[in-house]
């Protein structure tokens, strides 16, 4: 007998079977004086740990988010536990004038270095990804291709401790328009006028099925 569990950033209580959720009372947040940057803190504030005008090696970027989902595995009872698993992601976003492929680059640069840095790899790690999230007034066409096309993913001792992703994501809101990398989910968090089927088997739903095996 054995029961698969997953937390995001929670414990897990006493009995319980299957996928533990949240509270259901509004987390406190960071305020932002930008109408957009507040509503996109609303839609992540209940999954991830959010902070305003965070630096990351000298560079200022003006919402900050941290998630973690942990899945483990227990036998008759919580005291033994096995194949616990941990996934985890960074979300960096910033206003940006005049986003350029150069830009770009330059962040998955900066990813990579933080992964380097941030990721805590054993046997336990399943996954890191780092999530740039560029809000900008147009995107232009070289940045769309670049962003489009984009897919960042390095395996960590081969696989045995897991991997780490970095994602681009470039959003105009005036213009209601955005473009992701293949792996960003988190876009419909700053796209939320994207018309998107929610049963979609992606985003936190997504990853919380893959840790299960489902």
């Amino acid at each position: 007998m054995s029961d698969d569990e997953t937390v995001p950033d929670a414990e897990v209580a006493d009995g319980a079977d299957g996928v533990v959720e949240e509270p259901q009372e509004r987390p406190e947040r960071p305020e932002w004086d930008d109408p957009y940057l507040d509503g996109v803190a609303e839609r992540l504030v209940f999954n991830y740990d959010l902070e305003r005008g965070r630096r990351v090696n000298g560079e200022r970027f003006e919402l900050y988010g941290r998630l973690l989902i942990e899945s483990r595995k227990q036998f008759i009872h919580e005291s033994i536990r096995y194949a616990n698993q941990s996934v985890h992601e960074h979300l960096l976003a910033t206003r940006h004038d005049g986003v350029t492929v150069r830009e770009l680059d330059r962040l998955v640069d900066l990813g990579n270095r933080l992964a380097d840095e941030w990721v805590d790899a054993d046997e336990e790690h399943k996954s890191t990804e780092f999530t740039f999230v560029l809000v900008t007034d147009a995107i232009p066409d070289d940045v769309r291709d670049r962003v489009a096309g984009f897919r960042d993913r390095t395996l960590i001792k081969y696989g045995y401790y897991g991997h780490y992703e970095v994602n681009l994501v470039v959003v105009a809101p005036e213009q209601e328009a955005y473009v992701a990398s293949e792996s960003a989910d988190v876009w419909r968090a700053f796209a939320p006028w994207a018309d998107e089927d929610p049963d979609a088997a992606s985003g936190l739903l997504g990853r919380l099925k893959g840790l299960l095996g489902r």
